[in-house]
């Protein structure tokens, strides 16, 4: 099957990320032959806005069941070497892979976390083989919000019981489990560079936006429909975001006063939004977490 072009109206830039795209999935159908049943582009590939300065490049593989014990190993193996073919963009390369069986969540195995599994199914876009979305169900809301708490807790929280199993961007993050010292240091943040920033920024934005419609949504969407919220904390440093998401600050020193100013109370608002939602869903561990990252965050540094 010939692959599909990038979403529509998305800029040339993508075509960077679609060149790593290309690579490693031509590196897993030589790796898995046959028993890739279907490759597919997530994220912002897949529903549009990728920006070549801060964008993982998210691939999608179902494997044909039953899953393997050699799988596993396979999977990290063509990763490693895919992004060892070159700095920036090939190093972003971030695989979710299972099998249908996995996928409906009738056998353990593989590495689809909820929001990603809703991702397949909202916005991926097949790049080879046959659809293998069809009679799969969408994760419940109480699952979405679960499984964002915990890659929350982990990548951002500093929460040690976590961190380290989670996602792709803490796997590839030079920076290891920093996010909570650079939430309250501002200059250090902004000198991580705007990948990291961007993301540490508008993570809660995404999390409270899918928190609140069950959707995937892109940062954009997430961010319009934050901002259309009662007085949100951290408006204009959310706004800029989304700018630096293209071009780095322009101003060192005033990105700094504004992460300063609002991306604590941010982080408030998301952290107290989603105690609630947890208590609501029955999760008072996931609840009592959340709550012990609201005192890390306001405890003065070191």
């Amino acid at each position: 099957m010939t692959a599909a072009g990038p979403a529509d109206g998305e800029p040339a830039d993508a075509d960077q990320g679609e060149a790593v795209l290309a690579t490693a999935l031509a590196a897993y159908q030589a790796a898995l032959g046959d028993r890739l049943a279907a490759g597919y582009a997530l994220g912002s590939l897949a529903h549009g806005g990728f920006s070549p300065l801060v964008s993982d490049v998210d691939l999608a593989l179902i494997l044909r069941d039953p899953l393997r014990p050699s799988d596993r190993l396979t999977i990290r193996r063509v990763a490693r070497s895919v992004r060892a073919g070159g700095p920036d963009l090939p190093e972003r390369l971030s695989v979710f892979w299972g099998t249908p069986s996995t996928l409906r969540c009738q056998a353990r195995g593989g590495r689809f976390p909820p929001l990603d599994r809703l991702d397949l199914l909202e916005h991926g876009r097949l790049l080879a083989g046959r659809d293998a979305r069809p009679g799969l169900a969408r994760p419940g809301r109480a699952e979405l919000l679960a499984g964002g708490a915990e890659f929350a807790l982990g990548t951002l929280g500093g929460d040690l019981g976590v961190a380290g199993r989670l996602s792709g961007w803490a796997r590839h993050d030079p920076h290891g489990h920093g996010a909570l010292e650079e939430i309250r240091s501002p200059a250090l943040l902004v000198s991580r560079g705007p990948r990291r920033l961007t993301k540490i920024v508008l993570f809660p934005v995404r999390f409270l936006f899918t928190a609140a419609t069950g959707q995937v949504g892109t940062n954009a969407a997430a961010a319009e429909h934050y901002l259309a919220g009662a007085r949100p904390p951290g408006a204009e440093l959310v706004t800029a975001a989304l700018g630096w998401r293209r071009e780095p600050p322009a101003d060192d020193v005033a990105a700094a006063a504004l992460l300063d100013r609002e991306l604590i109370p941010l982080y408030l608002r998301y952290i107290d939004d989603h105690v609630a939602r947890l208590l609501a869903i029955g999760q008072g561990a996931l609840a009592s977490r959340f709550r012990r990252w609201r005192k890390r965050l306001l405890s003065a540094p070191g």
